[in-house]
């Protein structure tokens, strides 16, 4: 009886809730109809106009003047602005003079946060926490909405399989099911309900395929199967829009020979109509303009082009503002297609609030009490501890004792300007701690830290100049390479322990900064290597924004730990874990490979007609190299603790199931080492047998847990047919029946396997 009451209670709930909905939308419509119908085309137009309004760029700004296209009602939103006053005066010119006084969006890179900087996204990623990572985008959301802005070009969910690519900062790894659940947490931390004043607008970027650009090359081509790109690429992109992204930014690269700006397969059909995508499509910089380079015509044909295809807003560079009122006198367009671009951006508009306050997010209170606080930066702290990766600790180097002299040395050990990583627009960089404030300031007078910087983070100045954005100061220092190691080789040899802090500059990955050579930079090795060669135990604290060729730096550092770009509190978080104050528990969501050659490298890669066995090497006339195994450096999912764990008696509650039955795949893990420490427990499944080729596993579940030492627990995953979809030949989304593999472990290649035969 009580079941069939709560049944009905919430058969009800959900139709007052449906027909509020239906309301809301009601009111939206009737509302923008009206307004559309006093507006100008040339009005119309302007709303689809992005323009920049120069504060931070990525390319040549192409605008005419702002505040004359705002009075005309010419612009609707702008963005690379920072700061509660500046909004406030142009959304009062936007809402007070101009004719039809619709207010405009104000958006900004707020990629791993605003002033409180998180990890770079590769780094939140390696945490697998997804209460942690929205956490991180709703204390973000809260701080730009509280500096005056209400979208975020955030979050890149691009898979990126290939570390040449320097983007693969922004996004979060190279696994489709891990990407899906993080694009899902960005979006709800941005957005919220969207009614709330610290609630923003998301923007799922780059859609798509924007991470397979040949070569490992920014902005290149990319040429893939469908059946590929629904079953390893897509997968994030509809994540996002699932969770109710407002806003979604098409890529650079082609698809299918056409650009995604102007592909209304991608746009239309597949984004709108299969997704049912109810937001708007902004270009990326300067993307329209860019279809000429591609050569799909002048400016005027690919903005007609661009509008067809499904997009709604030109950013930066004018090609609807310019030439949209021709194509329709021309019949090249349609009024209809400008119509329906405007009244996605008026709803957006609606949906966020601005039409009933335009200064929603003009508080200069909230500015002055809500941004950079002690309570977000503690947080953020936290969080980038979370996301470090211990590569390697021979012997139980770490963590460090509280005591003694320790030498901390490299070019990114006092780097406060790089801690905070890629895109980190709005950080206060003089802000940031770095490593050696944080040494001092969780030692305090407990041990002796030693500084040298000694070495550049490369040889090559010119190097560091084109890496440069955002105007990083490059800190080189002058002194000839001799006399910074040799400063440091005193140093050392006054020490007990020696911390290096080296690796990429925070702009070395990020936009427009693909590499060919991953390995630290050799003038920073070399100093390594003096290091180590003092007979001193050596840590190697490695910054980086991509996965690194560290096949010598394996064999040879004692304990390596990966700390990314950890943001605006890296340098404390690098003393806690350090020092044992945190155990590490990050995990690796790109496999690191052993040389550049290797690359693209990935686990869930498929099997071949000539497989090498996993681990085997070598064997003529099979899958593989003559110089080097097929085997990652450190594998996707990896990543080491203080402690140790075991996984044992894995159990499949039956070996044959039939239709929608559940199978429970259980193990136990133990806590087998000395401390406290959180483990990832990672499900991987393997499709035997299918229609098409399937990977040789795929990750389909995890479990983040804490054992206290000695503490066993039991994990049990509960795996249904929804697990085993995926697309075939003809791009239906199904289950196929038949023998599949199971496995458990601690990363993608020490796994604990079953078998199974599933039929329908």
């Amino acid at each position: 009886m009580i079941k069939n009451l709560w049944i009905s209670f919430t058969f009800v709930v959900l139709l007052v809730t449906a027909s509020y909905a239906q309301h809301n939308d009601a009111a939206m419509n009737s509302f923008i109809t009206s307004l559309m119908s006093k507006m100008t085309i040339e009005e119309k137009i302007g709303q689809l106009n992005l323009p920049s309004a120069g504060e931070f760029t990525t390319g040549t700004a192409t605008n005419s003047d702002i505040g004359q296209n705002v009075k005309k009602g010419l612009v609707g939103g702008l963005f690379n602005i920072k700061g509660v006053e500046k909004i406030k005066a142009i959304q009062k010119v936007a809402v007070e003079q101009s004719r039809m006084k619709i207010p405009m969006l104000f958006g900004m890179d707020v990629i791993h946060g605003y002033e409180t900087t998180f990890p770079i996204p590769l780094g939140l990623s390696c945490t697998w926490d997804m209460k942690a990572i929205e956490q991180s985008a709703r204390i973000a959301a809260v701080e730009a909405s509280a500096d005056g802005i209400g979208w975020t070009f955030s979050p890149m969910v691009d898979i990126a399989r290939d570390p040449r690519w320097g983007r693969v900062s922004e996004g979060n790894g190279e696994d489709p099911y891990l990407g899906s659940l993080i694009a899902k947490a960005m979006v709800k931390g941005y957005q919220g309900n969207l009614k709330a004043n610290d609630n923003i607008l998301a923007c799922v970027k780059h859609y798509a395929l924007y991470g397979a650009g040949e070569a490992g090359r920014d902005y290149n081509t990319v040429d893939m199967s469908r059946i590929r790109m629904y079953n390893e690429y897509f997968p994030p992109y509809k994540a996002a829009v699932d969770a109710g992204v407002v806003s979604v930014m098409a890529s650079f690269n082609e698809i299918d020979g056409i650009p995604a700006t102007g592909n209304k397969w991608l746009l239309t059909d597949v984004l709108r109509k299969q997704w049912g995508f109810k937001g708007f499509v902004v270009t990326d910089y300067t993307g329209i303009n860019e279809m000429i380079d591609h050569g799909m015509g002048d400016l005027q044909t690919v903005s007609a082009l661009a509008l067809k295809a499904g997009i709604d807003m030109d950013m930066v560079g004018e090609g609807f503002l310019k030439t949209l009122k021709k194509s329709l006198q021309e019949k090249k367009i349609t009024a209809a297609e400008i119509d329906a671009a405007c009244r996605r951006m008026l709803e957006a508009k609606y949906k966020l609030g601005l039409f009933k306050d335009p200064y929603k997010y003009c508080d200069e209170s909230r500015a002055k009490t809500e941004i950079f606080t002690d309570a977000n930066r503690k947080i953020a702290r936290q969080i980038a501890a979370q996301s470090f990766v211990l590569l390697k600790n021979e012997g139980g180097l770490l963590p460090l004792k509280k005591s003694g002299k320790i030498a901390l040395i490299g070019p990114l050990a006092d780097a406060a300007n790089n801690m905070a990583g890629t895109w980190s627009v709005a950080t206060k960089q003089d802000k940031s701690i770095p490593v050696l404030a944080g040494l001092k300031q969780v030692l305090g007078n407990s041990a002796e830290v030693m500084y040298a910087k000694g070495s550049n983070l490369t040889a090559d100045a010119a190097l560091e100049e084109r890496a440069t954005m955002f105007g990083k100061a490059l800190n080189r220092d002058a002194r000839s390479e001799e006399a910074l190691a040799k400063e440091a080789l005193d140093i050392a040899a006054k020490a007990d322990v020696i911390v290096a802090a080296m690796g990429e500059a925070a702009e070395f990955s990020g936009e427009a900064s693909s590499r060919t050579d991953l390995d630290i930079p050799e003038t920073q090795q070399k100093l390594l290597k003096q290091l180590l060669a003092t007979g001193k135990p050596v840590v190697l604290v490695l910054f980086t924004g991509r996965p690194l060729t560290l096949t010598w730096e394996d064999k040879n550092v004692p304990a390596i730990l990966n700390v990314w770009f950890g943001g605006s509190e890296a340098g404390a978080a690098v003393a806690d874990v350090l020092f044992g104050d945190v155990n590490p528990a990050g995990k690796l969501t790109m496999s690191f490979p052993q040389n550049v050659g290797q690359i693209p490298l990935y686990y869930a890669h498929k099997n071949t007609g000539r497989p090498l066995a996993e681990g085997k090497w070598f064997q003529k006339f099979r899958s593989n190299y003559i110089d080097v195994s097929n085997d990652p450096l450190y594998p996707f999912g990896y990543g080491l603790s203080y402690t140790s764990f075991t996984y044992d008696n894995l159990k499949l509650s039956s070996t044959s199931l039939k239709g929608n039955q559940t199978l429970k795949a259980s193990i136990e893990v133990t806590n087998a080492g000395k401390y406290d420490g959180q483990e990832v427990v990672q499900l991987y499944i393997r499709d035997m047998v299918g229609s098409v080729t399937r990977p040789v596993k795929e990750l389909k579940g995890f479990q983040k847990i804490m054992l206290k030492a000695g503490e066993t627990k039991p994990i049990t995953f509960n795996i249904t047919p929804e697990d085993l979809k995926f697309y075939n030949s003809n791009l239906k989304y199904d289950w196929e029946p038949g023998a599949f593999e199971i496995m458990i472990g601690s990363n993608s290649r020490d796994v604990k396997a079953g078998k199974i035969e599933w039929v329908k």
